[in-house]
This record gives C-alpha cells, sequence and structure tokens, in this order.
C-alpha cells in the first residue's frame, strides 16, 4: 500500500553543517515549497554527522529541533543518514561511501541520528533512516560482509532498545546504489541472508527482521535496468522489507550513436559520481563508474554499439526529457504500483539532490523546481488510489 503521510523530498539538497544551517535550509526552502503546493509536507532531513553531534551536544537538543519543525508546521518521518559528512564539497565522488559499514564510526553516526530521529516522531509513530549500501566495490579493499553484518545487527539491536524505550519504532533501509557492495536486487537479497545468518547467531534474528530492510531508489535500480515490479516482487519474496522509497529519475540516452551523446557531456561535473551503463542488444549491461569526458571521447566498443545508455545522475522527476536526452522517470509508476500491492506503507519522498550541479540555470529557482517534483508525484500516487 501506498503511504499516506505528507509527501515530501530529501533535504540532502540543501547543504548544511550546522544546526544553524539545517533550521535555514527548511526557513529557504522547506516551509516555501509548502507553500507553493498548498498542503502538508514532510522534512526529510538529512543530519551530516557535524549536524547530529551538535544537536546531541546542546541541551535539550532533540526537544529544540523537534519544537522548530513543528513550528515551520512541518512533520519528519525518515532521515538520510547516507552522506556522513559534507555532501556539498567541491569533490564527493566514491568519499560518499565513507566510513563504511564495517567501522564502529558508521555505526555511532547511524545510532545518533536514530536518537535524534525518535525524539521527532509522534508517539506510537514509525521512522525510517536511509543508509549506504555497505561500501565501495571500487575500493582496493571493499568492506567484508560478515563484519559489516555485526555492525548492522548491533543497529538493528539499538533500534529495538529505542522502540522499547520510547514506542517508536525505527526501521533502518539500506540504499542498493550502482557500484557498491549491494547496487543490484539479487546482490541484495543474498546479503540478506548473511546478515540473518549472523543475527540468528547472536540471537538477534527478529529484531534485524523488524528493524533492518531496503530503500528502494527508483533511479539506482533503473539504471540497473531492473524491472520495477520484478524487483519489489524479488525482494518481498525473499522477506526483505522495503523500509523506504526514493522517487528519482535518470539521464537516459537511447540512441548512443547520435547527438545524444554529445549532449551527455553537460552532465559531466566534479561533484558526485554518475555511474554508466548500457544494455547490449543481448540483454547483457556493462558499466563505468562515472561519467566523464575521457569515457565519452571513447567508451569502447560495447558502449558504442549499445542500445541505450542509463547515468545516475538524478534529474527532476517532473521531466520526461532534458533537450535530446530522455529519462527513466517511465520507471516511476511500475515502481509506485509494485510499492502500492505490498502488505505494508514504506516511506516516500522525493530525492533530487543534484540542483546544484544540473546543467544550465537548472538550478535557478530550487523551491519552484522542488514543487513541481513534489506535485508530479503527488499525482502518480493519487492516481493508483
Amino acid at each position: 500500500m501506498l503511504s499516506r503521510l505528507p509527501l515530501g523530498y530529501c533535504a540532502n539538497v540543501h547543504p548544511a553543517q550546522t544546526f544553524a544551517d539545517l533550521l535555514g535550509g527548511l526557513d529557504r526552502y522547506t516551509v516555501p515549497v509548502m507553500r507553493r503546493i498548498g498542503r502538508p509536507l514532510a522534512a526529510g532531513l538529512w543530519l551530516a554527522r557535524p549536524v547530529v553531534d551538535e544537536v546531541l551536544a546542546i541541551p535539550d537538543g532533540i526537544a529544540r529541533l523537534a519544537a522548530e519543525v513543528k513550528a515551520r508546521g512541518l512533520t519528519v518521518h525518515t532521515l538520510n543518514a547516507f552522506p556522513y559528512g559534507d555532501f556539498h564539497a567541491a569533490r564527493v565522488k566514491e568519499r560518499v561511501y565513507l566510513p563504511d559499514w564495517t567501522t564502529a564510526e558508521r555505526l555511532a553516526y547511524t545510532e545518533r541520528c536514530a536518537a535524534v530521529l525518535a525524539g521527532l516522531l509522534p508517539d506510537g509513530g514509525e521512522g525510517s533512516i536511509s543508509t549506504l549500501p555497505i561500501g565501495f566495490k571500487g575500493f582496493d579493499s571493499p568492506p567484508g560482509f560478515l563484519q559489516a553484518a555485526e555492525r548492522l545487527t548491533d543497529c538493528a539491536l539499538t533500534l529495538a532498545r529505542i522502540a522499547d524505550d520510547t514506542g517508536r519504532l525505527i526501521r533502518l533501509a539500506i540504499e542498493p546504489e550502482p557500484f557498491c557492495l549491494l547496487e543490484t536486487t539479487e546482490e541484495t537479497t543474498a546479503f540478506f541472508h548473511v546478515l540473518w545468518e549472523v543475527a540468528r547467531a547472536r540471537g538477534a534474528e527478529r529484531a534485524v527482521r523488524q528493524h533492518v530492510g531496503v530503500c528502494y531508489d527508483v533511479c539506482h535500480q533503473a539504471v540497473e535496468f531492473e524491472d520495477p515490479a520484478a524487483c519489489v516482487a524479488a525482494l518481498d519474496r525473499a522477506g526483505v522489507r522495503v523500509n523506504k522509497v526514493q522517487v528519482s529519475c535518470a539521464v537516459e540516452l537511447s540512441n548512443p550513436g547520435g547527438a545524444g551523446r554529445e549532449a551527455l557531456r553537460q552532465f559531466v561535473e566534479p561533484r558526485y559520481l554518475h555511474q554508466v551503463f548500457a544494455r547490449l542488444r543481448d540483454g547483457r549491461t556493462v558499466g563505468v563508474v562515472d561519467l566523464t569526458d575521457e569515457f565519452l571521447n571513447a567508451p569502447g566498443p560495447e558502449f558504442e554499439a549499445a542500445e541505450v545508455w542509463r547515468v545516475h545522475f538524478h534529474v527532476p522527476v517532473d521531466a520526461q526529457r532534458i533537450g535530446p536526452l530522455e529519462t527513466t522517470r517511465t520507471a516511476l509508476v511500475p515502481a509506485l504500483a509494485a510499492i502500492a500491492a505490498l502488505s505494508y506503507a514504506p516511506h516516500i519522498e522525493v530525492e533530487t539532490y543534484t540542483w546544484s550541479v544540473l546543467p544550465g540555470d537548472g538550478a535557478s529557482d530550487l523551491v519552484t523546481g522542488l514543487a513541481k517534483e513534489i506535485d508530479a508525484t503527488q499525482k502518480l500516487m493519487n492516481d493508483l488510489t
């Protein structure tokens, strides 16, 4: 079923390295977006490590944040705890995957975010926290599944204690992403079997199953050329709960040999990683870790012969096309329909964090752009109910 909570967007689109920055983003963008759409709005907060530390260091900091959110007429049901540090630095790229889930730093940060979220939820409310897919495959020493499973089990036990103490249920949502340890649905379900085995050995399987699931980012799985209905059905069949859905679109190039490839060059930028996948005519997929000028100049024979490319560059979800390029917006309806067919309602938010690096003047009016995205997504959801 689809969530009946107010739809919102992920605030990782706003730079925020202090408590004041966080509130400033709500005032400058989130509240004006709510006024523009004319209905309640949920704030999908991103709490970078310095921000969550500051909130917890302030006397009654959680209560103060809750009061600030309420005073603005907003609600909070989900957090993004994927980016740990400065997500708006000049160069983020693969650093966004650090620290990974084998580290004490990632565990402590996530638990601190959960403590804050528990204070923002209503009595008896349910919350979710999205997080990275264990780590990045491209590092010289990729993180190990068993150690990550131990950390995630520790986190689940902490979330279970929070539920016992506060009556507020918080679920962690691991977000598969291209070129990460968990990128495909098959890899994700395989990891959860490892996680459940580790948890079972510690007598914590119930806590893990209740508190740890996935964040289904529609852009990420579309870049992998996964069918949305099959993806969600496979997770459900395997017993992996979808705790959060991020409504997002990727860039698509349906004729790599035409003029559209040159149009892709305007999406080459130094801040974020933009993985590229191509579907070959025999159905296989190939990928490269980032969209660069070097790649566009010489993509190689498989990419040259491919029928379509998809690029992990989040673009506004209301956009069918961007110049000669298409988007994966057609994946949104089957993705939301598959979510609607579940017996429970994951949290849903729009996540286009790339407004500041969109080519041209795309980021000139962020409030208008975010409002259009939310309205477009709400219409898609309304049409399914």
